[in-house]
């Protein structure tokens, strides 16, 4: 009898994590080692249906890859993230990243240029500056897909 309990238990906790589990979007950061942001905003995205990990590389190689992705000078910030084709460029909100991959713009991604205070992974959205994120096309032409007003 304790071991059908088992089995069954095991068969319910499958059946809900299941769909969890499913519904992950996994994406993929680059950082610098140490920068405790870039942790933070990995969870905020793990917190809001993504698997994110991250990988460790030193400054100048980061910047590189950036460079290499697309992503203009001034539309820069401290990690780089790829999902589905796309990039992503620092603090950027999961909320926007999902618009994006339901969208499917002709784009190169999106980005959050520097590390605007109360963005995801910049401390306290409840008290956060005002930001956009930006989308960026292959031409290098940037424009606004979303604002957050101040708080």
């Amino acid at each position: 009898m304790k071991r059908s309990r088992q089995t069954l238990a095991a068969l319910l906790l499958t059946a809900v994590a299941a769909p969890a589990l499913a519904g992950e979007t996994a994406i993929h950061v680059m950082k610098t080692r140490g920068c405790g942001c870039c942790v933070s905003w990995m969870k905020h995205l793990d917190a809001n249906g993504f698997r994110a990990t991250g990988e460790d590389m030193p400054g100048g190689v980061l910047v590189r890859r950036k460079m290499a992705a697309g992503v203009p000078p001034e539309m820069v910030s401290c990690h780089t993230a790829t999902v589905e084709g796309y990039v992503i460029e620092g603090h950027v909100p999961a909320a926007d990243i999902r618009r994006l991959l339901s969208e499917r713009p002709e784009a190169v991604g999106l980005s959050v240029p520097d590390m605007p205070f109360g963005s995801p992974g910049m401390g306290p959205e409840s008290r956060r500056e005002a930001y956009d994120v930006h989308l960026i096309r292959h031409d290098g032409s940037t424009e606004v897909f979303s604002s957050y007003e101040a708080r």
